[in-house]
């Protein structure tokens, strides 16, 4: 009778440890991919990714080394509670610094980072590229400022490779709402000198000591920061929303998806 006490004792044992890995396995499951978003928050979270991340991590999340935000690849974080604390704190061992952010902001961006970045990009309708490519160099007037395979000018980002690094959700909000999708790198500069000169054009890069810029002669410039004065980088987009109709916005996405640097 205790042998057969004693082998229930065990099996329960087993039988509640295993329950308790499995519940364990579950949990964690749960925590680091197995969440359901609103699209109301990852849109939320496209803005603010945009705004306060892409500059470092870029578009596709994959800038920094050893980190892949798309795809989830990370250095130390699990869980969703790990991606808001190195968020609202930083990362101590790294160059990561800590930002403020409201709850909506902070559930929108780890929603975004969660969701992959393109949660909805099935959803954006994808035209004719031919009909799109007579769009981009005509009426919507596209090749005015974009430059393409070595064609057009350096007023606004070449577009050579676009369709390598933006998904369609991402072309459509250039697009529609530029004011939002516009990268912080690519906003217009206005940088006044010691020497009085004005210069106003496009950030190309930009570290602790210098800026780089195309100005509004289409000319590189290289600047030291303690060459300047004044040094101001508007809020303001350069483009507004394209007036094309829905399917010619397609039709311009499917065109822009083909630009993936190879002749």
């Amino acid at each position: 009778m205790k042998i057969k006490i004693s082998r229930i004792v065990r099996l329960s044992t087993l039988v509640c440890s295993g329950l308790l890995a499995m519940s364990v396995q579950q949990v964690l499951a749960q925590e680091v991919g197995d969440h359901q978003y609103t699209s109301e928050a990852i849109e939320a979270g496209l803005q603010v990714y945009t705004q306060q991340c892409a500059l470092c991590h870029g578009p596709q999340g994959a800038l920094v080394d050893g980190i892949n935000l798309r795809i989830g690849q990370f250095r130390t974080v699990q869980s969703d509670t790990d991606l808001r604390q190195v968020i609202s704190e930083g990362a101590a061992q790294g160059r990561m610094p800590s930002f403020s952010l409201r709850a909506d902001e902070m559930n929108g961006v780890v929603a975004y980072i969660r969701a992959g970045f393109d949660p909805e990009g099935e959803a954006v309708k994808i035209g004719d590229p031919i009909r799109g490519q007579a769009l981009f160099e005509g009426e919507g007037q596209c090749a005015d400022c974009h430059r393409v395979r070595g064609v057009g000018p350096r007023t606004a980002p070449d577009l050579s490779n676009i369709g390598s690094i933006r998904t369609p959700a991402s072309l459509q909000r250039n697009l529609l709402d530029p004011a939002t999708a516009l990268l912080p790198i690519n906003r217009p500069v206005r940088l006044v000198t010691r020497f009085e000169e004005t210069i106003v054009g496009r950030r190309l890069n930009e570290d602790t000591y210098t800026v780089q810029v195309v100005d509004s002669q289409e000319r590189l410039r290289s600047l030291k920061k303690v060459d300047l004065v004044s040094y101001e980088i508007s809020d303001e987009p350069s483009k507004q929303p394209t007036t094309l109709s829905s399917d010619e916005v397609a039709d311009v996405i499917g065109y822009l998806l083909t630009l993936r640097g190879l002749e």
